[in-house]
């Protein structure tokens, strides 16, 4: 064991080394320090600069951005105050891929002017850790229609279910959980795998929340839930706009365990607190799922793709469980005969529901296209581009996914579509056009 001067030795040097590279370095090891507390093997008190040590030992830089930044999307910041006559702030989303291949989500902010003249501010080079907890209640009703989903209800879990109140945390849970087991020892083997999955279900449901003084660049979502683990990929943001004229933001994501992709829903109304969310139902399939920006006809509207080659509608009372689908775009012309989907939710203009769609041809070469839907019922197309809006050109080919272009939401401001987009898998840029001229150029 080391010594108290190799200790302050030690500690000073990984001090001294890491300056400047972590905001508050000594807070963030303690806190990893009391992360292990519980593994060592004695309770004998000990300096600070040991804990910090151990704490330094259980620590490792990631960086989040190395291998790409792709798949964008783009949002009207909650803030827009301070602004010049004409201008937009903009919250942009991005999957940003680092060691290991792991995806979460980052954000920047930026500005859109009066002449749609675009502006990134600068990030910062720090990422902050938030804090996580898993959703403080559960409903047992909408917790129980999810266990029946997956094929988890049984005798068992009814019975620990009935133990519990309306609305329960997740300590209640697996205690509950845990007492059926107990009771059941000589079934442990069979109930074991079922305790387990109830107890992910859970633990996939889950909020993390930052200081509102943390920069936006700060922020991450990072796999947190079982779901997630292998990472968090291109989440599609929407701003929802309620009945009563408030807004909240939603953005559908695949979530990635390393062997199967789940579609999930995160919430959020300020971009400091985020929920995260499993989808349920039948109509729950593939991945690629966008929310329309309001109800339609008094219902949640939903794009997917659930047989991964057309574009499907879904509508439900319940933005977290879907049972219907209905087919409305189907792969017409060569750029798209593989398959084709949805380039982030649609958006509502005087002539309709613009959206926009990404085909797949030969070579496996990705073009973003449009389509235009009846505001009053989706599953009509109206128009549709016969020719891509955007294809990789020599200088967007190359990258970790060759031949693709790509987007996961796009917005409009001053009568242009402003159109972020990700360039062979590894970067992202923009391009801009005339709604009128959009709208004009299709058949």
């Amino acid at each position: 064991m080391l010594s108290e001067d190799e200790v302050d030795e030690q500690i000073q040097h990984v001090l001294e080394e890491f300056h400047g590279r972590h905001q508050q370095p000594r807070k963030f090891l303690n806190h990893r320090f009391e992360a292990m507390r519980r593994y060592l093997p004695t309770d004998s008190p000990m300096s600070e600069n040991r804990q910090l040590l151990i704490g330094a030992y259980f620590t490792q830089e990631y960086a989040l951005e190395s291998a790409a930044l792709f798949n964008p999307s783009i949002v009207r910041h909650p803030d827009q105050t301070a602004l010049e006559d004409g201008a937009l702030r903009f919250i942009l989303s991005l999957r940003s891929v680092g060691e290991g291949h792991i995806s979460s989500v980052t954000f920047r902010e930026g500005i859109i002017d009066a002449g749609n003249k675009i502006s990134v501010r600068e990030p910062t080079r720090y990422a902050t850790t938030p804090e996580f907890v898993p959703d403080a209640f559960y409903e047992k009703d909408l917790f129980s229609r999810k266990l029946i989903e997956l094929s988890l209800w049984n005798t068992f879990i009814e019975h620990a279910l009935s133990t519990l109140e309306d609305n329960f945390t997740l300590v209640q849970l697996e205690n509950a959980v845990n007492s059926g087991l107990r009771e059941n020892r000589s079934r442990h083997q069979e109930l074991a795998p079922i305790a387990e999955q109830t107890i992910m279900l859970a633990r996939s449901n889950y909020e993390i929340f930052y200081s509102p003084e943390c920069e936006l660049s700060e922020r991450l979502i990072f796999p947190f839930g079982p779901t997630e683990t292998n990472g968090i990929e291109d989440a599609r943001f929407v701003r929802f706009q309620e009945d009563d004229g408030s807004s909240r933001y939603f953005a559908t994501y695949s979530a990635y365990d390393g062997n199967a992709v789940l579609p999930q829903l995160l919430e959020t109304r300020d971009f400091v607190r985020f929920r995260m969310h499993t989808l349920n139902g039948p109509a729950i399939s593939d991945k690629g799922m966008a929310m329309f920006p309001r109800k339609i006809n008094g219902h949640y509207a939903m794009l997917s793709r659930q047989d991964g080659e057309h574009l499907y509608i879904m509508y439900s009372d319940m933005p977290y469980f879907w049972h219907s689908n209905e087919l409305i775009v189907k792969p017409t012309y060569p750029w798209e005969f593989v398959q084709m989907g949805n380039c982030g939710s649609p958006i509502e203009t005087e002539s309709g529901w613009l959206v926009l769609t990404h085909g797949v041809g030969p070579m496996r070469k990705y073009c973003i296209g449009a389509v235009l839907l009846d505001l009053d019922n989706p599953t009509r197309v109206i128009d549709r581009l016969k020719e891509p809006l955007l294809t990789p050109n020599e200088h967007e080919r190359e990258g970790y996914v060759p031949n693709v272009v790509y987007s996961c939401g796009s917005v409009i401001h001053n009568g242009h579509l402003v159109l972020p987009y990700a360039m062979s898998d590894y970067a992202t840029t923009f391009a801009t056009i005339s709604i009128d001229e959009l709208l004009s150029s299709m058949i």
